[in-house]
């Protein structure tokens, strides 16, 4: 008969410690479990006509991993209070286990904590809490030219963005221009306001010098015309 040849252990019981988990600076040294959920961020829509639905996928979500474990010794206290410091306080941390090798996690944040002491246990502390994936934000948007789009290609399509700053300055003189209009038509509503203006007090004596010329002028015809008489003309 063959004999399969033994696997080794590699446990600790065989002498190989596992990593400790590590919360930032804070060994994780009497952990129960710990649990990894991810949400792949899948959502279904319902297409007329498709059994089952199609899966969009708007985007994942952080990884959240529950850790149970307890506190017990000397030192079960001061890990307690520097636990429960990282969740009142809310600041990014890292955090290192066997459970997320295969994870990015650059920041997380304790996002849930409690602890339990029972009677009976002195100095064991049973805890629970949640680290939540906190991953970097985005750099804030900055305005560059054309509104940005210049990173998308405008470059590279042959659009000179310089132009824009020729046209503004052409903008500029269409808008000096249109001022110029319009102060010419306000100056033109001025004058044809004159029209209704009264000028009998200003214009009086031009009135009675046409007045005196048109008698002078009927005068004149009617001596021109005795005169024709007189001719038997």
């Amino acid at each position: 008969m063959t004999q399969v040849p033994a696997v080794p252990d590699t446990s600790a019981a065989a002498g190989t410690a596992r990593p400790m988990p590590l919360l930032g600076d804070v060994p994780l040294s009497t952990v129960q479990l710990l649990h990894h959920s991810l949400d792949a961020g899948f959502h279904d829509v319902a297409v007329l006509g498709l059994p089952g639905h199609a899966q969009q996928r708007s985007g994942r979500p952080s990884h959240r991993i529950s850790i149970t474990g307890i506190l017990a010794g000397a030192s079960a206290l001061d890990d307690l209070g520097t636990l429960q410091g990282l969740a009142s306080d809310g600041e990014e941390t890292t955090f290192a286990a066997d459970i997320v090798t295969a994870l990015d996690l650059q920041q997380v944040v304790v996002a849930h904590f409690e602890a339990v002491e029972q009677a009976g246990r002195p100095g064991v502390i049973d805890y629970r809490m949640e680290v939540v994936e906190s991953p970097p934000l985005p750099p804030p948007a900055q305005l560059s030219g054309f509104g940005g789009l210049d990173d998308f290609g405008l470059g590279d399509l042959g659009f000179d963005t310089d132009l824009l700053d020729e046209l503004g300055d052409l903008a500029g003189d269409v808008a000096g221009a249109v001022q110029s209009a319009m102060d010419a038509v306000n100056a033109l509503d001025a004058l044809a306001g004159l029209a209704s203006f009264d000028f009998d007090g200003i214009l009086d004596p031009v009135y009675d010098v046409s007045a005196a010329i048109s008698d002078i002028g009927s005068s004149l015809g009617r001596g021109m015309g005795r005169l024709g008489e007189l001719f038997g003309s």
